[in-house]
């Protein structure tokens, strides 16, 4: 069963609205982002979220133990890491640790640098932005990196459009999407729908 991950959550009615239509796991962003918030938000949020939806906090050069801090304080169930961190110094925190890998045009993936983690996050690299620039890499690109389907979480440009291909040539264990689920920068309901929708579809074929 494939996996949905919407990310970039900043209000507890977008958060209910991901969890009602079907959404296994929810990302915020601690991080300087447009879809930045608080810890004192994400904990008025996750307190109303069910155990089974994962909660997943995404940081940037954070330092460990501040991830810490913040990882008990708002009941996060995953630490997403988007710099240049090395995993294994955030190992202390005892939580599923999501590497992000930048995924360059005509450049080899490389995952040594960063060290072992729990899931590899796929996503665009190559601009000055952390992720979330809403691009769709060459999901060939990917293929056959050795990672193991239930590792690969893939991210970058994803939307009800395009999921169902980048899940027939991936293979991933969880589609990661925000902005492909937004509309002015805010969080579309109807988009979140669709895109989760063509995630089942995908998966019935």
């Amino acid at each position: 069963m494939m996996n949905v991950k919407i990310c970039g959550i900043q209000t507890g009615e977008d958060a209910q609205t991901a969890v009602r239509l079907g959404a296994d796991a929810l990302g915020f962003v601690f991080a300087d982002s447009k879809r930045r918030i608080t810890p004192a938000d994400v904990r008025a949020i996750t307190e109303n979220v069910p155990k089974e939806c994962l909660k997943v906090g995404v940081f940037v050069n954070e330092h460990p133990l501040m991830v810490n801090e913040i990882a008990g304080f708002c009941g996060l169930d995953a630490i997403q890491l988007h710099g240049d961190e090395y995993t294994a110094d955030y190992e202390i925190i005892g939580l599923p640790i999501i590497r992000s890998i930048p995924v360059i045009a005509g450049e080899n993936v490389f995952l040594q640098k960063y060290g072992k983690a729990d899931y590899y996050l796929l996503d665009t690299g190559g601009g000055k932005a952390r992720g979330g620039m809403g691009i769709a890499f060459d999901w060939r690109q990917v293929r056959g990196i050795g990672l193991g389907d239930d590792k690969v979480i893939l991210a970058g440009g994803l939307n009800a459009a395009n999921v169902g291909d980048a899940m027939q040539i991936v293979h991933p264990y969880m589609v990661d999407v925000s902005s492909g689920v937004e509309t002015g920068g805010a969080k579309n309901p109807a988009l979140m729908k669709a895109f989760i929708d063509a995630v089942k579809r995908e998966e019935m074929v």
